[in-house]
């Protein structure tokens, strides 16, 4: 039998377990949020979802950045993308007037290390998080 704090610390992480799931769903979104949350990385992320490496990087034994276009085939196409992400303020980061909607996923968002707000060096008012 669990003891109470086992209980509670199983209590704790399955809200977030259920989000994760639910956001990979819905094209990734929450599941992005849940990244945040914890600070994770998104390699991490999807491992947990029971996405392989060798799913998105075509040589799992020797990683290259994942193609935009992998990226695309489950997360929904450029143009989904930014709607999804129309509300983020001050600016949307998937349709900005450098890009439109086509910038490289791996400009902010990155499997095995910390993501980045690539706008926030230039643009000090964008100071949203990227998952």
């Amino acid at each position: 039998m669990k003891n109470t704090t086992e209980q509670r610390r199983g209590f704790r992480y399955g809200p977030a377990l259920i989000a994760l799931v639910i956001g990979i769903c819905a094209g990734g979104v929450v599941a992005a949020h849940a990244a945040e949350a914890k600070g994770e990385e998104l390699g991490k992320v999807h491992a947990g979802a029971g996405i392989a490496c060798a799913m998105c990087h075509v040589d799992a034994q020797h990683p290259q950045p994942v193609p935009m276009e992998k990226c695309l085939s489950c997360h929904g196409e450029t143009r989904k993308l930014a709607e999804k992400t129309a509300n983020v303020k001050p600016r949307n980061p998937h349709e900005n007037r450098h890009y439109g909607t086509e910038a490289d996923c791996n400009i902010c968002h990155h499997q095995h290390k910390k993501s980045q707000n690539f706008c926030l060096p230039c643009h000090e008012r964008f100071d949203f998080v990227v998952p």
